[in-house]
């Protein structure tokens, strides 16, 4: 596999932010108990990470070491900001129910961390694959985990009966605990596969 696949595919495994890096953790408990929900605060993490990064990169050789974190984190927001009005503009629903997440994708650990770590040392198109990669792997994560709350919490996937009528939801999978529950459940999973690898 070349560099560039490399550099893809570590996000959706051996590097992978929510199930290996544990990180990005907040929107990825709060906001999962729907596979709709899931879907689109993937897609705009994704959408900041592949911009922030290709930025970031472009710009390393300019950016003055003793300034390069609020530097990074002004990059950060005005692409949070244009994620965040576009899905109030063209999303409103969704917009509504993602609330005060959609703004803390600024202080997301992982996009800042994609940025001091990799894009900050990198090429523009390593860090643009890098962060492709990296937001592929996070909304995975992100379905991954909606769609296990969803499914055992309301018997449905994507608002569509999976279970039958005769299903008796698993209230607790919506609600917050069943966000620790799912993860929980999950990294156990990741790590057993990894295991026996």
């Amino acid at each position: 596999m070349s560099g560039y696949g490399v550099e893809f595919t570590k996000g959706l495994w051996s590097e992978n932010p929510v199930f290996r890096m544990v990180l990005g953790l907040c929107p990825a408990l709060a906001v999962t108990n729907t596979v709709v929900n899931s879907i689109a605060m993937g897609l705009a993490t994704m959408f900041v990470l592949l911009c922030s990064n290709t930025v970031v990169s472009t710009l390393r050789n300019f950016i003055p070491d003793k300034v390069r974190i609020p530097s990074f984190i002004i990059i950060i927001a005005s692409f949070v900001t244009i994620v965040d009005l576009t899905m109030a503009a063209w999303a409103h629903p969704i917009h509504k129910t993602l609330g005060l997440f959609v703004p803390l994708i600024v202080v997301n650990c992982l996009i800042l961390g994609r940025s001091e770590a990799f894009a900050s040392r990198h090429p523009v198109l390593r860090s643009v694959v890098d962060g492709l990669g990296m937001g592929v792997g996070f909304t995975i994560a992100l379905i991954t985990i909606g769609a296990v709350r969803e499914i055992l919490g309301s018997g449905t996937f994507l608002g569509y009966s999976v279970l039958g009528a005769g299903y008796t939801d698993m209230l607790v999978m919506i609600l917050p605990p069943g966000a620790f529950l799912a993860m929980g459940a999950l990294l156990g999973m990741f790590n057993a596969v990894d295991h026996r690898r």
